[in-house]
């Protein structure tokens, strides 16, 4: 048997807050969209560029007892906000009003890590918990606090004293 590879990984910024729904059957999906540019130099040396638009999909996991990515996400991302996004693309199709099918392609989402600076909210603190700093991955082992496990160690994202390390 052959084997095959169907991994994407972006990194780019939040085009809008994501939506999350309720499905069916109970579960939670979230939907985003994330820009990726490139830059160039064109023959004439004129700087060009062009962003890509990328549909990220992300579920909370089936399980129930792994990373709820959907959940983290509404709590967490903004638009404008800088995510790493690991997953696989799929392609899905679906009739529309007048009968045509109709096909989209989709990051569905296995791990996002927020990126960057925080915001500040009115009173100076950030806007985002501490929590947003760490990874997501779907079907991680959660802890039961629904994403908060930094907040137990408020100085362990402090880097203002990393002078100790051995690297």
């Amino acid at each position: 048997m052959s084997r095959s590879l169907n991994r994407v990984t972006l990194l780019g910024n939040v085009g809008n807050d994501p939506d999350v729904r309720a499905t069916p059957t109970g579960g939670r999906v979230a939907q985003f969209s994330l820009a990726t540019s490139r830059v160039w130099n064109d023959q004439g040396g004129v700087k060009q560029e062009k962003t890509e638009w990328h549909r990220c999909v992300a579920w909370n996991s089936a399980r129930g007892g792994g990373a709820q990515l959907a959940d983290l996400l509404e709590r967490y991302v903004r638009k404008g906000d800088k995510l790493y996004v690991e997953g696989r693309l799929e392609t899905r199709q679906w009739q529309d009003k007048e009968g045509k099918t109709r096909y989209t392609t989709e990051i569905i989402a296995q791990e996002v890590i927020l990126l960057g600076n925080r915001r500040e909210g009115e009173d100076g603190a950030p806007a985002h918990t501490p929590a947003a700093r760490g990874t997501a991955k779907a079907g991680a082992a959660a802890n039961g606090k629904g994403g908060d496990e930094f907040t137990d160690f408020p100085g362990a994202l402090d880097t203002q004293n990393d002078d100790d390390l051995p690297f």
